[in-house]
């Protein structure tokens, strides 16, 4: 029994974590065992889930398996896009990664949350001055 082709990519933003796999396929994009568009409710973040593909020019080449967690909508979809295109970078490098290294993809977003100070509020906001 032939075991089945698949690569690999982790992606990561804020503080989401995406694990994808890609399979040769159709095209299909299922996403914590929900399809793409059960999963994400605006179509902006359909469609950047789905710039990775485009840009490589690998879209109906592979189905995407997903597995997302931590943060919010946003996050995980920058998550998604991530590793997406590191695991399209893993499947042919020489064709894929430098159109994916020019848009930005292969690139973690190091933004994350300001931790929060002792004697403030929030990381920045402190109590109103009063003079009394």
């Amino acid at each position: 029994m032939a075991a089945k082709l698949q690569y690999a990519g982790t992606g990561r933003r804020k503080s989401s974590v995406a694990r994808v796999r890609l399979i040769p396929g159709k095209g299909d994009i299922t996403v914590n065992k929900k399809s793409l568009d059960d999963y994400f409710g605006m179509e902006i973040l359909k469609k950047e889930v789905k710039r990775p593909m485009e840009i490589a020019g690998a879209e109906g080449k592979f189905d995407i398996i997903a597995t997302v967690r931590g943060g919010g909508f946003t996050g995980q979809a920058g998550a998604l896009r991530h590793g997406i295109s590191r695991a399209l970078c893993v499947a042919d490098r020489e064709t894929y990664r430098p159109s994916l290294k020019a848009a930005g993809f292969l690139t973690r977003d190091p933004r994350m949350k300001e931790r929060k100070k002792y004697g403030l509020k929030k990381a920045r906001r402190a109590s109103q001055f009063s003079k009394r």
